[in-house]
């Protein structure tokens, strides 16, 4: 959802279900993020992460995620999951972010969180961010993500 004066907020898996629409404004978002890594990381172009997204991760790999058609998971006005997709939170540590897969309970969500989250993975690294696949509290698996040293 875009609000007046704050720009595009991708979907990161904490909000409502993304509505119709979004589209040009989601492909205009990446390629602005694309240009903003060419011009400011020199050879390394697009292929690694922009300051920018160093200093706000969780925005930039959600930002990702959405791009390449990925599912956000979704919560209602009560905060219950409703959907099943990657949640982007800010991760351990400044310039890291952490992706989960979640769902509504009894949804599945744990048993496809593996492949899944190597797809969100295959992804960020394809973007030249570093992906470190975890097992968390009751064995729930999460992606730590942080950019290339």
């Amino acid at each position: 959802m875009t609000v007046p004066g704050q720009g595009f907020e991708p979907a990161t898996g904490d909000g409502a279900e993304p509505g119709a629409g979004r589209e040009a404004e989601l492909r205009t978002a990446y390629e602005g993020l694309v240009q903003i890594r060419r011009m400011v990381n020199g050879p390394g172009g697009a292929g690694v992460p922009a300051p920018w997204e160093v200093r706000l991760p969780a925005r930039a790999v959600a930002l990702a995620l959405e791009a390449a058609g990925l599912e956000p998971s979704a919560v209602d006005a009560e905060g219950r999951r409703t959907r099943t997709g990657y949640r982007v939170g800010e991760g351990p540590g400044p310039g890291r972010a952490v992706v989960t897969w979640l769902g509504p309970p009894g949804g599945g969500a744990a048993g496809e969180e593996q492949e899944r989250l190597t797809a969100c993975a295959a992804v960020l690294e394809g973007l030249g961010w570093v992906c470190l696949l975890y097992r968390g509290p009751r064995r729930r698996r999460f992606l730590e993500v942080e950019p290339p040293r």
